[in-house]
């Protein structure tokens, strides 16, 4: 048998240079975690369904809560990506956040049908020290703030209080529609949105 070559005991990459053992298991931990919880996945489940040794999970993660990290990393960007994605689609500020509200139903009804990940997570880790809570906190800071320019660039009045009213009404969203399905939630809460935001009068 031929002598391996030092390409061939490379590790396999992706398209965008990342280990492709290491986007695996993220992917897979990613899925599980969100469908089961994190505590229950041990780390022989992830490694099992990722199809990878348990020296390759340690090679890209000194421990389990590294990998939390990452998979809330990874839900970190896709709801900045999914902001970048509405401020493209129009120029108009007060249709930006008559967008972001939408795109907030759609993610609820398409990608987070059990609740917030990071609400979740945070349940699951107690210590406010752990570096998961504070993956969380900095999520949630960001995530207040991009809404607070939002508004201020639609000229909305007293923008602090209507964003910490829309990120309470995307936590109240996220955890009826997992309880009470999105069908029943949805109308409810584009309107209560809708209104925090001042698109709309109070009802």
């Amino acid at each position: 048998m031929a002598p391996r070559t030092t390409a061939s005991r490379a590790p396999r990459k992706t398209a965008d240079g990342a280990s492709e053992a290491r986007e695996r298991l993220l992917r897979t931990a990613s899925e599980l975690f969100y469908a089961e919880g994190i505590h229950v996945v041990g780390v022989d489940r992830i490694v099992a369904a990722a199809g990878v040794t348990r020296a390759t999970f340690y090679r890209h993660f000194p421990g389990k809560e590294d990998l939390v990290e990452a998979y809330l990393g990874v839900e970190d960007t896709n709801l900045r990506a999914a902001l970048d994605g509405a401020r493209a689609a129009t120029d108009d500020p007060v249709e930006l956040v008559g967008l972001l509200i939408e795109g907030i139903a759609e993610d609820v009804a398409r990608h987070h049908t059990r609740g917030c990940p990071f609400i979740n997570a945070a349940a699951e880790y107690p210590d406010a020290d752990s570096g998961v809570r504070r993956a969380v906190d900095k999520h949630r800071a960001w995530f207040r703030g991009a809404l607070e320019q939002v508004l201020t660039d639609a000229g909305v009045d007293d923008a602090v209080t209507r964003a910490g009213q829309l990120v309470l009404l995307r936590d109240a969203a996220l955890v009826g529609g997992y309880l009470d399905g999105w069908d029943n939630v949805r109308v409810a809460f584009v309107s209560a949105a809708r209104q925090a935001a001042g698109l709309e009068p109070a009802g």
